[in-house]
């Protein structure tokens, strides 16, 4: 193993993560040697995947809190194909029961999104036009997609154009943009339809309609699939993490920060990555699985217009206030999963999600377990407040929407600076100038790019994986003696 290739992996989130574990298995099925090393600057393995155990003094049973993430979608396959290769399979869990899955607040009131509605696509007429959500003009204008033409112009659109095109400014407003931008933490009049939401744009130009296209996709879902669109495990989504740190062979540097990032072309290891504690990695190939702007600042020296391309990568910063309540004090305050909030009920919280009523085992049946997302595109000015302040103001917010009004047994809150990456129109056509730009040996991997979930990134692992290891193979290829030094860090 000494003079094989030498991969170096700098970040350590699920980016990260994945692409190592893609390395491994690759090099393992092709016999092929090859060292991976793993780098992260913080103390823990993960980025934004982050479950804890929390416990009450006065219940056996603890709260399993999620700072990060709590689910990835099971129509995109990469996330639940990275756990079953991990061996979680029997840990998957899907969403509990629950009669209403989604309430919008409507003035100040949570009224259940209508049985049908495709994020915004109603795809049940009945339920939607007896929902009191949509005023009668609003839901006029959106059945007008199923005679409007589709927009035959390509190039990308913004999602708000998008849907005020088809649907009208009330939809978007109630429905498009705390569903769909709320997603991505994102502003609608700037967020990438063809980042995003790509499938929208195929049903547009593949039927017209998008009421008729979504309509006629629900008829191919198999009667018996049982599996929900949202998937956890029963440790939490830190679970994914733990896994993979036990499985993977490479080398892992945890709490060890990049310092410096050579190019040295002609090189047998063209790459060296000066690490903050002075030691020095010579590898044959680099992969950046960290935020756009640190890889611009690891750039900046001598690749100066591929730094200056990831700089215009906008990010905001995010966070989470979980808090829970005793169950006699709190009641239910919703036969729901959560709440989302639209941005004309000016309320000071995005969204809600009730993790005890989503999740089994995430709370002793004695307490309601709840989080309220905070910060973003919409109300960036909440994150300037302290711990205890965005806890009150949390608090408030819950006393106005459901009535709670008791005093938490417990909070937590969570902040993610600069962590959530924008997805501008034109977005996918900047991502390919950049990788344009990438010398050989050097490869961008993460949310900053190619999607941002837990199965989007783990995708984007398994092809950056393959594509490292497409090139060593060519390098031996044109010269077998050539010594290689590769280093993974994640």
């Amino acid at each position: 193993m000494e003079n094989a290739p030498h991969i170096v992996i700098i970040g350590g989130g699920i980016a990260g993560l994945s692409t190592a574990w893609y390395m491994q298995k690759a090099a393992q099925a092709q016999n092929t040697p090859v060292r991976v090393t793993l780098i992260e600057r913080d103390s823990r393995l993960g980025g934004k995947l982050l479950t804890e155990t929390v416990r009450l003094p006065e219940s056996a049973e603890p709260l399993l809190v999620e700072g990060g993430p709590d689910a990835f979608i099971s129509q995109k396959p990469w996330g639940l194909q990275l756990a079953r290769e991990l061996g979680l399979e029997d840990q998957l869990i899907s969403t509990q029961p629950a009669r209403h899955k989604v309430y919008v607040l409507h003035r100040n009131q949570p009224e259940p999104l209508p049985d049908g509605v495709n994020l915004v696509v109603p795809t049940q007429i009945g339920p939607f036009l007896r929902s009191p959500i949509m005023s009668w003009r609003g839901k006029l204008r959106m059945l007008l997609d199923l005679v409007l033409p589709a927009r035959r112009s390509g190039g990308d659109e913004a999602l708000a154009d998008f849907v005020k095109r088809r649907f009208g400014a009330e939809a978007l407003d109630k429905i498009a943009e705390p569903l769909m931008a709320g997603i991505h933490n994102a502003e609608s009049d700037r967020q990438s339809l063809a980042a995003t939401f790509p499938r929208f744009r195929d049903v547009e130009q593949k039927h017209g309609s998008l009421i008729r296209g979504m309509r006629a996709a629900r008829k191919n879902v198999p009667a018996n699939q049982t599996m929900s669109p949202f998937v956890s495990l029963k440790g939490g989504i830190g679970a994914l993490v733990a896994r993979l740190a036990e499985r993977l062979e490479c080398d892992l540097r945890v709490g060890r920060g990049v310092a410096s990032l050579e190019h040295r072309p002609g090189e047998p290891a063209p790459y060296r990555v000066g690490l903050d504690d002075g030691s020095q990695i010579d590898a044959a190939a680099v992969v950046l699985a960290v935020p756009s702007f640190i890889a611009a600042d690891l750039l900046e020296p001598w690749a100066g217009q591929l730094s200056a391309g990831l700089r215009q990568i906008r990010y905001v910063s995010t966070g989470t206030v979980t808090l829970a309540f005793r169950r006699s004090e709190a009641g239910l305050p919703l036969d729901s999963y959560g709440l989302v909030i639209p941005n004309s009920e000016r309320r000071r919280i995005n969204a809600v999600t009730i993790l005890s009523r989503k999740w089994a085992g995430r709370a002793p049946d004695e307490y309601v377990l709840m989080r309220a997302f905070v910060g973003g595109s919409k109300n960036p000015a909440a994150l300037r407040l302290s711990d205890d302040e965005l806890v009150e103001l949390v608090r408030d917010e819950f006393r106005i929407i459901f009535g709670v009004d008791a005093a938490p047994a417990w909070s937590g809150v969570y902040r993610w600076p600069l962590a959530n990456p924008q997805y501008d129109v034109g977005h996918l056509e900047r991502v390919d100038a950049l990788e344009a730009r990438c010398p050989q040996g050097l490869y961008l991997c993460g949310s900053a790019y190619r999607g941002v979930g837990i199965p989007d990134c783990a995708r984007q692992g398994q092809e950056t994986a393959a594509r490292v290891m497409n090139q060593l193979s060519l390098d031996a290829a044109r010269d077998p003696l050539v010594s290689v030094e590769t280093v993974a860090a994640v």
